[in-house]
């Protein structure tokens, strides 16, 4: 089984199934099939736009390759899925030769932005490194009790102030913490509303401010956590926050639960933000570093409905 197998399951047979019927006793590709690849890609959440990219390349390559089978039509869809997903080098979640190497997490509440700062905090512990966590989400009281069990269990230092502080003191704080204790990566959580773009805009231009007079540079990465699960809503929000500040990468979490693992390809295609993790399950050992390739033979896997 792939790492990312349990995460994209149920898009992979949601796909199979509805391709399948169309493409039973074919010998070639017809309108009918590809009326029916239409509309598996589109209810895997790809999006319009990269689905009808994806029809346009996979029907050249069809005409070119004279199509005989399921499996080679399958291969061709990976094919062009991975060409739209960026390069094939292999991601590098941290940069280390930054010390310390700052993230700031940004999402709407309930995406999973909390539990994926815990789990890469886990994720950096076991690879030795000293880790410390600023709650500069104020205005939640949740999100400050969740950070205090996910920094325990992590082994990570946790910054805070009382509830409804400034943010960016919070985040100027955290930073000054981890210089002074020498840690490796800092993690700061920021808060999760898109009620007013201007707003969020200014309060994430501030804490960039405050984190780049105590690190030169700072923050490094600035990670935009999506739930996969809600499909189209998640391009809505890739949209928004990527107004509202200079996103570089993408967390997708909850695909374990979900037949919209398409989202991950449309987001990639239309935003150009390469994704470093993936969120499929609720363990702590549950956020892994994407790997291109192995998402993409787990999200069409052939084998899984034979």
């Amino acid at each position: 089984m792939g790492i990312f197998d349990k995460g994209v399951k149920k898009t992979n047979l949601n796909f199979f199934q509805k391709l399948g019927r169309a493409i039973t006793g074919k010998s070639k590709v017809n309108d009918d099939i590809l009326d029916a690849l239409e509309e598996a890609l589109l209810s895997s959440d790809m999006g319009v736009d990269t689905t009808l990219k994806l029809l346009d390349n996979i029907q050249d390559r069809v005409e070119k390759d004279k199509y005989v089978d399921m499996q080679e039509l399958t291969a061709i869809i990976r094919d062009e899925i991975a060409n739209l997903m960026g390069s094939d080098d292999p991601v590098q979640p941290f940069d280390f030769s930054k010390k310390p190497y700052v993230m700031l997490i940004v999402g709407v509440n309930g995406v999973g932005k909390t539990t994926t700062i815990g789990k890469l905090a886990a994720m950096l512990r076991d690879q030795g490194k000293k880790v410390v966590i600023g709650a500069a989400d104020t205005f939640r009281a949740a999100a400050v009790e969740q950070l205090d069990i996910w920094a325990e269990r992590a082994g990570a230092t946790l910054v805070k102030q009382a509830m409804g502080a400034d943010p960016a003191s919070v985040a100027f704080d955290t930073v000054k913490s981890a210089v002074a204790k020498g840690a490796d990566v800092v993690l700061i959580d920021t808060a999760g509303r898109l009620h007013n773009r201007v707003d969020l805009m200014n309060e994430l231009t501030k804490i960039r401010n405050v984190i780049g007079r105590v690190v030169p540079g700072a923050p490094h990465e600035v990670l935009l956590v999506l739930d996969g699960s809600t499909g189209q809503n998640a391009f809505v929000q890739a949209k928004e926050f990527s107004r509202a500040t200079d996103v570089s990468a993408l967390a997708v979490t909850k695909l374990d639960g979900s037949a919209k693992g398409g989202v991950v390809v449309g987001i990639v295609d239309q935003f150009k933000f390469p994704i470093k993790f993936l969120g499929i399950g609720e363990g702590i050992e549950d956020l892994k570093v994407f790997d291109k390739k192995e998402f993409v033979e787990d999200l069409f896997k052939l084998e899984d409905i034979q």
